[in-house]
């Protein structure tokens, strides 16, 4: 009896030693986690979130769902991932907007550089400088010279005021030192649809959502606005190598999770996305719409958004360029 009791003080005395906070917090995850796209059904946003859930979902050990929160060039649904528990449980899926609002809309309800630390980068997909293929200029250097003569003849299409692809159009237009008059739509396809009619000459098109109609010849490729050819175009040559240096665009897209996620969850995340996207089948998929692989780890992800916020940003202030 005595030897019973002096087990049971031994181990009320080891337990005593465990933090109780320790004790009471369950195994991460133990309910499902909830990616929450700030973009409609559908898109890249929407469809790279739907390649890597169940991957991580695998990882992970839980269901792993898609929210699509769409509305107001992604600010909906950053902003109620914003508002989430920072637990691990609420994460977001956002796109080039998530680095060019605070610019483009200086009253956020929130703070991204204070409400979301970065999970990884889904896909880098390059810019393609395109025309129509009955307009005159053939080459970016034609083109220059076509704004140049005459600045207010020559029009570009793009998705709408403050995309991604006017502020590419718009950097591209500053460092050739050229004007050409800017022609928003309500999204990308009608505005390729009139680019490919004809009715406008000039369109900056992703990559993915255009090669088809580039290779059917149905739009022009001038040069693709990265860093490096595309393996997909390997003949069309980068803006760099057509004269205009430092106007490099991409379309991107990144997960986040609020700020203050516990450093183990946060590690865990990071590990099941990295998993997801070095899965052979995701690779591919990503790659077959124009995606290229994004290497490095969370110090690289935070540098390359914290890039592309200062070019954008720096691109609507010398444009002055706001939201309507």
């Amino acid at each position: 009896m005595a030897f019973s009791i002096k087990i049971s003080a031994l181990a009320l005395a080891a337990l005593g030693a465990v933090p109780l906070a320790a004790l009471a917090q369950p195994q991460w995850p133990a309910k499902p986690v909830t990616i929450v796209v700030a973009y409609p059904a559908g898109g890249a946003a929407d469809m790279l979130a739907r390649l890597v859930a169940p991957k991580m979902s695998a990882v992970l050990g839980q269901p792993v769902v898609i929210e699509n929160r769409g509305g107001a060039a992604g600010q909906i649904g950053a902003g109620y991932v914003a508002q989430a528990r920072a637990d691990g449980y609420t994460l977001l899926v956002d796109g080039g907007g998530y680095a060019i609002n605070p610019t483009l809309f200086p009253k956020l309800p929130y703070d991204p550089a204070k409400a979301f630390a970065p999970v990884g980068i889904l896909g880098v997909f390059p810019l393609v400088l395109t025309t129509s293929p009955t307009y005159s200029a053939k080459t970016t250097a034609e083109l220059v010279q076509a704004a140049r003569a005459a600045p207010d003849a020559v029009s570009y299409a793009s998705p709408g005021t403050g995309s991604t692809q006017h502020l590419a159009t718009e950097q591209f237009l500053q460092q050739a030192k050229v004007k050409m008059v800017h022609i928003p739509y309500k999204g990308g396809s009608p505005a390729m649809a009139d680019v490919m009619g004809g009715h406008v000459p000039v369109y900056v098109a992703n990559i993915g959502s255009s090669l088809p109609n580039m290779k059917a010849g149905k739009l022009r490729p001038l040069a693709v606005m990265a860093a490096r050819r595309s393996p997909l175009l390997p003949d069309v040559p980068t803006l760099a190598e057509a004269g205009v240096a430092h106007a490099e665009a991409y379309e991107w897209n990144g997960m986040f999770m609020p700020a203050g996620v516990p450093p183990a969850v946060a590690a865990k995340l990071t590990a099941a996305l990295k998993t997801a996207l070095e899965a052979p089948d995701v690779k591919e998929r990503i790659t077959s719409v124009g995606g290229e692989p994004f290497t490095g780890g969370t110090a690289e992800v935070k540098k390359f958004i914290d890039l592309q916020a200062q070019r954008m940003g720096k691109v609507m202030r010398d444009g002055n360029i706001r939201a309507e």
